[in-house]
């Protein structure tokens, strides 16, 4: 008779557990999702679509190696980044994405999104975009995106 409570606490802990990993997962596809409008709107020149993934106010910001070697860290901005989208432009800009990595804690995420960028089929450069993410009233948006860039060392995606 001692066991029934446990079995049952086990039980209850089980399904809790199975409720937080669906949640869990269900989050990081609508993530992915964001992620996916956000290059699409890129390939397409749709500065509406790539404004849907963001928050009004995220900021955008870039690591690298100024000329001396050193490393720094370089503030852009959404509406920019908005305005040269939406900026007719000759060759397609294409994010090509490989093994994205989710975290989810709560209202809080954390994506890490390898990419090679290339300009039609020209190869530009690559690197990580580290997206940061909080779940709003909207679904995910995307509240802060560091990247870094570099011609070497790249994987062909």
């Amino acid at each position: 008779m001692n066991y029934i409570p446990k079995v049952l606490l086990c039980l209850i802990v089980l399904a809790s557990t199975n409720e937080i990993t669906k949640a869990q997962t269900d989050d990081k596809t609508e993530i992915l999702n964001q992620i996916s409008t956000l290059f699409d709107g890129m390939r397409e020149g749709d500065s509406s679509k790539v404004a849907s993934v963001f928050l009004d106010d995220a900021t955008m910001q870039t690591v690298s190696k100024n000329k001396e070697g050193n490393t720094v860290l370089n503030k852009g901005s959404l509406v920019s980044f908005k305005r040269a989208v939406g900026t007719p432009h000759d060759a397609i800009w294409d994010e090509r994405i490989s093994n994205v990595k989710i975290d989810v804690d709560d209202d809080l995420a954390v994506a890490w999104v390898p990419y090679s960028f290339y300009r039609g089929d020209e190869f530009s450069h690559c690197g990580v975009n580290s997206f940061q993410f909080m779940n709003t009233e909207n679904g995910w948006k995307a509240f802060s995106i560091v990247d870094t860039r570099r011609q070497t060392n790249c994987i062909d995606l």
